[in-house]
This record gives structure tokens, sequence and C-alpha cells, in this order.
């Protein structure tokens, strides 16, 4: 199992998660190794936890699939529950966002591409943060007056 661990520092809003449903699912964007030669897959990785994959040989499905092209094995990743939100109360601490079962592969970066959404801290704003590639977002509440952000953004890839 592994584990997608966010650390980053909310100023007046919290909730942060991806907008990841099934009508609009979020594409979670990985750098991949294979475990059993360490080759680097070429490109980013995009996973989905509503696209399942057929893997050969009648062995299940997963949401990620690849064929290492040095090795030529097989590996899989499955996202095991919805994303958590990383919350306010949880500030500069790691906390995860999401688990994996990998099998014969490794994420070995998170790259926090697409549509991602928080809460105002202070009142019932939403906000949907297009871009946190940069590590930072910033913003206005308009009900409360204040400036929102979200700033050192720490993402990490840990074995559960």
């Amino acid at each position: 199992m592994f584990a997608l661990t966010l650390s980053a520092e909310l100023a007046g809003v919290t909730n942060l998660r991806p907008n990841d449903t099934e009508e609009n699912p979020f594409w979670y964007t990985f750098k991949v190794q294979c475990t059993s030669c360490r080759e680097d897959h070429p490109k980013p990785v995009g996973v989905s936890r509503f696209e399942n994959n057929e893997m050969s040989g009648s062995r299940g499905e997963a949401n990620f699939v690849w064929k290492c092209k040095n090795c030529k094995r097989e590996s899989s990743a499955s996202i095991m529950a919805a994303p958590t939100p990383y919350e306010h109360t949880e500030q500069r601490k790691g906390q995860k966002i999401l688990q994996f079962d990998c099998r014969g592969l490794e994420f070995t970066e998170f790259i926090p591409e697409g549509e991602w959404l928080a809460d105002g801290l202070d009142s019932t704003s939403k906000f949907t943060v297009t871009d946190l590639t940069e590590g930072e977002w910033f913003d206005y509440d308009e009900k409360t007056g204040e400036e929102v952000s979200i700033k050192e953004l720490k993402w990490e890839l840990n074995r559960s």
C-alpha cells in the first residue's frame, strides 16, 4: 500500500480536495517506476478511481495497468477509496489524501494538475482552485472581505 500525503498552509479556507465525482472524474497525475527493473515510465500518467482496466491473464481489473517496455512485466495500481479532504486544522501536518494498492510499480512523484475545491473557513464561500502546480494559490473571499490562500504545498508518496 502507498499513500499520497499532503502538508500545506491554508489561510481562510479548509476542506481542500480534488473535484472527483463519477460525473466529473479527477485524473491523478504521477511519475511511475517499474519495481522490477527500475525503469521510469517516459511520461507522467493519469489515474482515475472510476476507470477500470483489465489485467492480462484474467487477473482482474485495476485503475491503472502498465506493461514496462524494458522488462515486459505488467504492473497495476488501484485507488482504494475516495480522497480525504485536507482540513484547516491539519496545518503543516502530513495528512493522507489518497491510498493505493500498487503491484509491480511505484509512483515516484505526484503532479497536482486538475481542478481542486476548497471551502471558506469562516464563510459559506466555495472556491474552485484550478492550479496547484506552482505550490501556492491566492483568492479573495467576498463574504469575509479577506484574502484566502493555500501555500507551502508539500506532496509525499509513502508506503503505508
